[in-house]
């Protein structure tokens, strides 16, 4: 699954970032019929979470009525310089990991 994330590389720390992020996917819900009127299978992401230094800071459930390329847009407060991983399950246990650092500047006053 192809995806997209938005978040700074920098921050001071205690601020709060806002985070979003975009799966490709076609998300099936199993009731639609293709051209010839057969049931296109259901294929689904099951779960999104995003864990900030190993620890879990959101998570969101899909169903079958979520929409294709399921966007989220969630706040993180920044407090230390680590890795931030998004990761995406599907109904098959497929999952689509991806890391970002995020890094922690001096406030300059």
């Amino acid at each position: 699954m192809k995806t997209r994330i938005s978040i700074p590389a920098t921050a001071k720390k205690g601020d709060i970032l806002n985070i979003k992020t975009l799966a490709s996917h076609p998300m099936h819900s199993g009731f639609r019929r293709d051209a010839i009127g057969a049931l296109v299978p259901r294929d689904i992401i099951n779960i999104f979470r995003c864990e900030y230094q190993g620890q879990l800071v959101f998570e969101a459930e899909f169903g079958p009525g979520t929409a294709a390329n399921p966007f989220l847009s969630f706040h993180l407060r920044a407090d230390e310089r680590g890795n931030v991983a998004f990761i995406w399950i599907d109904q098959q246990g497929e999952r689509t990991e991806e890391l970002r650092f995020l890094d922690i500047v001096d406030d300059e006053h």
